[in-house]
């Protein structure tokens, strides 16, 4: 039999051979309709508005994912026994960690209320997919398995951790990926030395770094937080997932009062702007060309601001937006005044002054009221040798600094750009 060979702009060679047994079952799933469906999901959304090279798709990644938990799995079972099964187990599930993903990801999901990680399972555990199929034909417990990783319910748990936690095979590939892809450098860091001072604690709860490996981790933690803060938090990239939120609200209440007219009869489309509850089949045959179609149809809609919004995102006609620093209740007011100002221009506020806030914590520390269980936290080796551990914020002063940000702006449209501008240079002291 044949190797199979995947050439990666991240990590060159990715290989799999039709010789093993393991490796057929990866060809397989690759194979499968649900994985190919990946290929039309892009892993950064909207971020080509930014980035022009961000094209790069989840598939891609899904491969490198699956790359580097070999290669992790490789390198401790040289030091730790690691039975067949769980190696079987863990790769499968880092391929399929992001299988439930519909179209433009994150996005998309915040309008429709689904969970890509509640789709992911119920991919892997139903019977009529070719995934499903597939694995048990392997073993008939194997879809359990690997949707126990996926849900952290799985021991030992250190496979869980390497596929999410603070520092997992997820991360690992994707900071990397999207620096190469968007040509931001922020998120390199030095990968190669972490895989090699990776270690598994006695107690098998949980993987720390050896010391000598320190910096390096201190380096990809600063990388996630440099690449939030630059690329997955950049204005244009937000504004441009703002109109397409509003997009959908619009096409959403449009179809509620039986106005939209523009969309393919008893389509899933249709399914999904009615918020009706969609089949595993319905659900996969979604992806961002479905979104795209609609949304070059909608730019020729009867609704006027169907019609706006679909051609001013087609044509990257994005929203302007301004940082906002006030309190709560300065805030509000300044919205409100926002509003009127919108109102006024002969826009719908409802579509057209969107307040956007995120904020990202680039590392959960021990006392974060996020955090639960050693397992999400980073644990280093003290003294070389010494297998005596600490929590990484307890030896690490560059991680300790690292604190949560957070974005407050308001999405409006240009054509009333400098009169709130200038609100809020009045409000606030400057934009």
């Amino acid at each position: 039999m044949a190797e199979r060979i995947y050439r990666d702009p991240v990590h060159n060679i990715i290989s799999l051979d039709e010789a093993d047994p393991d490796d057929r079952v990866l060809i397989r799933l690759i194979d499968t309709p649900e994985f190919q469906r990946l290929r039309r999901i892009k892993q950064l959304g909207l971020a080509l508005f930014t980035y022009q090279g961000a094209e790069h798709s989840r598939f891609s990644h899904s491969l490198g994912v699956m790359h580097l938990m070999r290669r992790v799995l490789a390198h401790l079972g040289r030091r730790y026994p690691i039975a067949r099964e769980t190696r079987l187990t863990a790769t499968c599930a880092a391929l399929l960690h992001d299988i439930g993903h519909g179209p433009f990801s994150h996005v998309v999901e915040a309008v429709l209320g689904y969970r890509h990680e509640e789709w992911g399972a119920r991919i892997i555990l139903d019977g009529g997919t070719l995934v499903h199929r597939t694995l048990v034909e392997r073993d008939r417990d194997l879809p359990t398995r690997v949707v126990a990783v996926l849900q952290h319910a799985y021991r030992p748990r250190f496979i869980s951790q390497l596929i999410s936690s603070q520092m997992d095979v997820d991360r690992f590939d994707y900071l990397l990926r999207d620096s190469l892809m968007t040509g931001a450098k922020y998120g390199f860091y030095d990968l190669e030395w972490i895989l090699h001072t990776l270690e598994i604690a006695p107690d098998e709860e949980c993987l720390y770094v050896a010391a000598k490996g320190l910096y390096a981790v201190e380096e990809y933690l600063q990388a996630r937080y440099y690449m939030f803060r630059q690329v997955y938090f950049h204005r244009n990239l937000r504004t441009a997932e703002v109109m397409l939120r509003s997009i959908f609200r619009r096409a959403i209440d449009l179809m509620a009062s039986g106005q939209l007219s523009l969309v393919v009869p008893d389509s899933v489309m249709v399914k999904v702007l009615r918020r009706e509850p969609l089949s595993t089949e319905e659900y996969l045959a979604l992806d961002d060309h479905d979104v795209m179609f609609h949304i070059k149809w909608w730019t020729k809609a009867p609704d006027p601001i169907l019609r706006d919004l679909a051609s001013g995102f087609l044509h990257r006609r994005l929203f302007k937006a301004v940082d906002l620093h006030s309190n709560a209740e300065r805030r509000r007011q300044l919205i409100e005044r926002a509003r009127q100002i919108v109102e006024a221009a002969g826009f719908d506020p409802r579509y057209y002054l969107i307040e956007d806030r995120a904020s990202d914590i680039p590392y959960l520390g021990p006392y974060s009221p996020e955090t639960s269980g050693p397992e999400s936290r980073i644990y280093v080796e003290v003294d070389g040798g010494s297998r005596t551990l600490r929590e990484i914020t307890e030896v690490s002063p560059a991680i300790r600094r690292l604190r949560r940000f957070h974005i407050d702006r308001l999405c409006f449209p240009e054509a009333v750009n400098d009169a709130i501008r200038a609100l809020v240079a009045e409000r606030e002291g400057g934009v």
